[in-house]
């Protein structure tokens, strides 16, 4: 297939390669030009200068921080190129962590250029996990889950593309489920990592072992994803990193919690973990990865009200 992939970042560099590796026709296009050339190098694909040109394919796919910069660049950036150029029947696939309700929207607009948009957000699983913390290139599909959201005859054009990249596939229901699901994900795994960071202060501050503290865990009742992957390699390697920055961790889980409030759902803990999320973000800066939040969180109860 002729693929259009805009936003060659962490996930998208593995994301993209994976695809050409599968033997796809793809373009990429990235406004940091020094690291686009640096994959199409590499991969030997194809480098879209514009816009414009990405928008020819039939089916684009971006990899991109927020719903407002996908919305940006398909509608508004470069004096609207994407918009002015693509096709009907195309078929556009938003793989980041876009806020459900603002995809439903883009869905709309993208809808009266007679494009079709699918949300498929990723997760990475276990297996996917190198000692950066970033999967990698594969000619097989990554060890990842992809969340599937949108028109049935879309998702059906978009899933072949997709079970190329990742090896775990949901269908998820309308557009913009599977946004909501991946946002929903990430608050069940921020509050599992904001409890597990506390367990382990305190056990510090009692003059426990962590290491100890992680090997217990890991074979009993708190064992979670954060406890056997992040804090399990961090504590083996201090170097190690999740290859998630904790401005999007908070972001995600922002978008969690806004969706339970839209739904009507009284979730303290959601709006308590939004919370901490966001004092990691802010004391570290949002660029910090997300194993850097513990310490973030390692202040005495008389430092509470400095925040």
């Amino acid at each position: 297939m002729r693929v259009g992939f805009i936003g060659i970042g962490a996930i998208g560099w593995p994301v993209a390669g994976t695809l050409i590796k599968a033997g796809h026709d793809v373009a990429v296009f990235d406004t940091d030009r020094e690291r686009v050339a640096r994959f199409a190098a590499e991969f030997a694909c194809r480098l879209s200068p514009s816009l414009s040109e990405i928008a020819a394919h039939e089916f684009v796919i971006t990899m991109l921080p927020t719903g407002e910069i996908v919305r940006d660049v398909l509608i508004a950036q470069n004096g609207g190129a994407f918009r002015k150029a693509v096709r009907t029947g195309t078929v556009v696939i938003d793989m980041g962590s876009s806020d459900p309700l603002g995809t439903r929207a883009l869905g709309v607009e993208l809808g009266h250029l007679g494009v079709q948009l699918v949300d498929a957000p990723v997760s990475k699983r276990i297996a996917a996990f190198t000692s950066s913390g970033t999967p990698v290139a594969r000619a097989t599909a990554i060890p990842m889950v992809i969340m599937i959201g949108g028109d049935k005859e879309a998702v059906a054009r978009a899933r072949p593309l997709l079970a190329d990249i990742g090896d775990t596939l949901f269908e998820t229901g309308a557009l913009g489920s599977a946004h909501a699901l991946k946002a929903l994900n990430n608050y069940a795994s921020a509050a599992s990592h904001v409890a597990l960071a506390e367990a382990l202060l305190a056990a510090q501050r009692f003059g426990l072992d962590p290491k100890t503290c992680i090997d217990v865990i890991n074979v009993s009742t708190g064992r979670s994803f954060v406890s056997e992957v992040l804090f399990h390699k961090q504590i083996d390697n201090p170097d190690f990193v999740a290859g998630f920055s904790a401005g999007l961790f908070a972001k995600d889980v922002k978008q969690a919690a806004d969706l339970m409030e839209a739904v009507g759902l009284e979730a303290p803990m959601a709006r308590l973990t939004r919370d901490r999320w966001a004092l990691a973000r802010d004391r570290l800066g949002p660029s910090a990865d997300i194993t850097a939040a513990t310490p973030a969180w390692d202040r005495n109860l008389s430092d509470g009200a400095q925040g």
